[in-house]
C-alpha cells in the first residue's frame, strides 16, 4: 500500500465532513474548527482541479484520484500535528472512493481502496442535500444530488463508519454536531482519567 495515503498516529479525536458537494461541508468545517479552537484540513481535490482546470480547462479524470489523495493525506497529517485535541476533516479517502465509484463506473485504485479501508475516524458528520445548490467551475450533477447523498450514506454503512445525519440550517447542524464531537472527547478524557489512575496505582 502506498505509505502517502495514510494516516501517521497521533492522538487527537478526527471528525470527518461527509457527502455530496454544496451540502455545507466547508462552512460546518469552518465553524467547527472555530468553536475548539483547532485547526481544519480543507479539501485538497478543490485547490488541485480548479488549478487544472485554470490551466488547462480540462476536468477530473480518474488518473488525477491517487495525486488527490496523496496531497489530501499530506495536509491532513500536517495539520493533525497543529491541532487542539481536536482535528476537523473537510473530505477524507473514503469520500474519494465514492467519487471514483460514481463517476467511473465503478473503478477504485486497489491503493486507494486499501488506505480508505484503514484510515480511521472518530466520527462522520454526513451533510444532507437540503442546502442550496451553489454552482462553480468544478461542480457538476445538481440533477443527481439524492443519488450521490444515498451513496454517500451507503458507504458509510458498507464501511461501519460511526456517523450522525445532519440536516437543516447552520445554527442547527452545528449544534447537533459539537454535542456529538463532546461527547467523544468526553469519553476520550475519562478513559485517560481512569488509564492514569491505573498507572499511579501501580496496576498497569
Amino acid at each position: 500500500m502506498e505509505k502517502k495515503l495514510l494516516q501517521q498516529p497521533i492522538n487527537v479525536v478526527k471528525i470527518v465532513l461527509f457527502g455530496p458537494e454544496s451540502t455545507g461541508k466547508t462552512t460546518l468545517s469552518k465553524q467547527l474548527a472555530h468553536h475548539y479552537n483547532t485547526v481544519w484540513a480543507p479539501e485538497f481535490a478543490r485547490e488541485y482541479l480548479q488549478k487544472k482546470w485554470n490551466n488547462e480547462r480540462k476536468t477530473c479524470v480518474a488518473s488525477d484520484l491517487i495525486p488527490i489523495a496523496i496531497g489530501q493525506m499530506k495536509l491532513e497529517n500536517k495539520l493533525a500535528k497543529k491541532a487542539d485535541k481536536v482535528l476537523i476533516c473537510d473530505t477524507d479517502l473514503l469520500e474519494t472512493k465514492v467519487y471514483s465509484q460514481e463517476f467511473y463506473g465503478g473503478f477504485v485504485d486497489k491503493k486507494l481502496d486499501e488506505a480508505a479501508e484503514k484510515n480511521q475516524y472518530n466520527l462522520y458528520l454526513l451533510t444532507y442535500i437540503d442546502t442550496p445548490w451553489e454552482e462553480d467551475d468544478l461542480r457538476d450533477r445538481p440533477e443527481e444530488r439524492l443519488e450521490m447523498f444515498n451513496a454517500f450514506e451507503q458507504a458509510l454503512k458498507d464501511h461501519n463508519r460511526p456517523y450522525i445525519l445532519l440536516k437543516g440550517d447552520k445554527e442547527t447542524r452545528l449544534k447537533k454536531a459539537t454535542q456529538a464531537i463532546d461527547t467523544i472527547i468526553s469519553s476520550k478524557k475519562n478513559l485517560y482519567s481512569f488509564s492514569d489512575s491505573l498507572h499511579n496505582l501501580d496496576i498497569i
